[in-house]
């Protein structure tokens, strides 16, 4: 008889850790030694009277392996709270890209024509080039960079990914 397989799943972590020096590179560490995946990461402070810094962290895995990083994070000493957003209720998650296409003519055109499709907006522009800024879901920002290819996909800058609960109450 052949063991089912686990389904892997993209979750959405989000940490509440006090903000010093080196409380990033345990969490990293806290990844890296076990094998985890990290597919994004964005850290900010969030509260300066408190010194406190939220890490937003996208990873992939079972549910067994999600559960077993929360809990791990969790006995960290600098980790104040450790949320699931994919699992705890409603979210609101979003990535700002930077996409610079070099391209001329009518190539030109339809690259702003697909901006305006994806509500992104040319924040430079040169006779040879744009640079747009794309802003919401990841699957959004990987579609308009998708579409940019043919058209002369010169360099992407991404933020990862950023996400907070959605209703009045704070995680």
């Amino acid at each position: 008889m052949t063991k089912p397989v686990e389904e892997i799943n993209r979750h959405t972590v989000s940490v509440l850790v006090d903000n010093e020096a080196g409380v990033l590179a345990r969490v990293i560490g806290l990844f890296s030694g076990r094998g985890y995946n990290i597919e994004s990461l964005t850290v900010a402070e969030v509260d300066p009277a408190e010194k406190l810094s939220r890490i937003t962290i996208v990873t992939s895995g079972t549910a067994m392996i999600i559960e077993q990083i929360k809990n791990q994070l969790r006995r960290l000493v600098p980790v104040h709270k450790v949320h699931d957003l994919t699992i705890e209720g409603p979210h609101v998650a979003r990535e700002l890209a930077l996409v610079k296409v070099t391209c001329t003519g009518a190539k030109r055109l339809e690259a702003l024509s697909i901006c305006e499709i994806f509500r992104a907006r040319p924040v430079d522009a040169t006779n040879e080039s744009f640079v747009f800024e794309v802003v919401g879901a990841t699957d959004k920002v990987d579609a308009f960079i998708k579409l940019m290819e043919p058209l002369g996909l010169a360099d992407v800058s991404r933020t990862g990914v950023v996400a907070i609960a959605r209703g009045p109450n704070p995680i």
